[in-house]
Formats: structure tokens, sequence, C-alpha cells
């Protein structure tokens, strides 16, 4: 079954595009070609930042296909939360960045999938956030509750999954849980932008700010400090490092492997 789900790469960024009309809504096989996709971008060495994009123009991901999930027995729903938690993993655990592009409604399990992203970007154009699982008798399932209260206040959070209500990207914005809101008619460019230019960086010392940031915010100030030290010593001898002393005193811009 052909899932919509493909890898593009251009100038350093692995775009992970969403194409499943009407709203890109997951079943078994799509987040099982999501998981393909993401190892893909990850085994390429010359992808230094993953965006998942849509490519429809109303849905960044509307979660869950509902008809599917009533339709499956009770196994079948469970290993695909399963496929999902995985896919999460994968995007919060990659050694590369990862950024989730929103230009659409973005709900349940595809706002749990942005979630998962180290980075969201948004357009201002209308369209609605949320996770409205609380309407179904249930909660998130795929992280949400838990990545929520970490990137947002957390008694704005529990409100929102207690009440299962939507909100805009402005919002989000305003939350914190977009790191940048962009003109719907530019979005496409500055996302490219945005994506082209932390593919610029130094692959190596992204990945350990990345790693310091996901595991020092779960430790004490002393085990995180000490984390970072273990970091930052084999960048010290790193090819990347000595181009960015190199490039400084030369006076130019750092040409990172």
């Amino acid at each position: 079954m052909d899932s919509g789900i493909y890898l593009e790469k251009h100038n350093g960024v692995g775009y992970i595009m969403i194409n499943r009309p009407k709203a890109n809504c997951y079943e078994i096989n799509f987040m099982k070609e999501m998981i393909s996709c993401i190892h893909g971008a990850e085994n390429h060495q010359d992808i230094k930042v993953i965006v998942l994009k849509s490519a429809l123009e109303k849905f960044f991901s509307a979660g869950a296909d509902i008809k599917v999930f009533q339709a499956n027995s009770v196994e079948q729903n469970k290993i695909l939360v399963t496929h999902a938690q995985k896919v999460a993993t994968l995007l919060s655990e990659s050694p590369k960045v990862t950024i989730a592009a929103i230009n659409g409604h973005a709900l349940g399990g595809g706002l749990e999938l942005a979630m998962a992203c180290d980075i969201r970007l948004g357009s201002d154009k209308p369209y609605l956030l949320g996770l409205p699982e609380i309407k179904l008798g249930l909660i998130p399932g795929n992280g949400g509750s838990q990545r929520l209260i970490r990137l947002i206040n957390r008694t704005r959070a529990l409100e929102l999954l207690l009440t299962g209500d939507t909100f805009d990207g402005q919002e989000a914005y305003e939350l914190g849980l977009f790191s940048q809101l962009y003109p719907k008619d530019e979005f496409d460019t500055a996302v490219t932008a945005y994506a082209e230019k932390l593919a610029k960086g130094p692959a190596q010392a992204m990945s350990a700010i990345k790693k310091c940031v996901n595991q020092g915010i779960e430790l004490s100030l002393k085990e995180g400090l000490a984390l970072e030290d273990q970091l930052v010593d084999p960048l010290y001898d790193s090819e990347d490092a000595k181009e960015g002393l190199r490039s400084f005193l030369e006076r130019r811009d750092p040409q990172f492997k």
C-alpha cells in the first residue's frame, strides 16, 4: 500500500514529505514508511537536518485515521500506537536536528508528531492545533501529554489536555510551541532558508547540543554540567572545530563537513 510518505534531499536537508489526502491521517503503513524515511535520512551523510512537511494545503496531519482505528481490533490499534511511539522517539532522539514545518491543521497524533521534533515552524494562515483525545474518552498516547508540559506553561498545557480545545498558530507562537511564525506567502521559502542555514553548521557539535538540551533538562545542574563536559571533550580535536577556529582567524565563513 502506498502510504504517501517519501524523502527528498536538497542542500543538506532531508524533507520527509507527507502526502495522504485528505488530511494526512495515519495508519500502520504510514508509520512504517515514516520509520523507513527517518532511517534513510539518518543514514545519509549529507543530510544534517530533517524536516517534516505536508504536501497538502490544509493539513499538516489530523492524526490517526479514525475510521481505520474504529475498524481495527484492540490489538491492531496497540500495534499502530507502538509504531507511532517509535516514530516520535526516532525524531526526538535522532542525532540530526528535526523540524516540523506546520502550514495546516495539526491535531491529535499530528500535533504529537510535530512535538516530537526539535523545532516547530508555523505559518500565520488560519488553521487549528490541539490534542482532542479527551473528547473521545482517551488521552494522548504518543507522548502528547509529556511533551506538551515540557514545551509550554504547565497550567496552560493541562487546560488544553483536559478540554481538548484547539488553538491557532499565533497562540502556538506566543506559547513557545512554535519557534518562528512566518507569513503564509513566505512560508516555504522561509522554512527552506531556516533549515539550510542549520545544515551549514557542524554536525557533530549540533548533535552534542541536542543531546545536552534533551537529556540535560531531566538532570540536576551538576549532572547536566557533567554531561556537557563529557560531550564537549571529543569536539576539541574534531575537524569542524579546527575549521571553525581557522575560519575565525582568517575572517571568513566556516566550511564545515
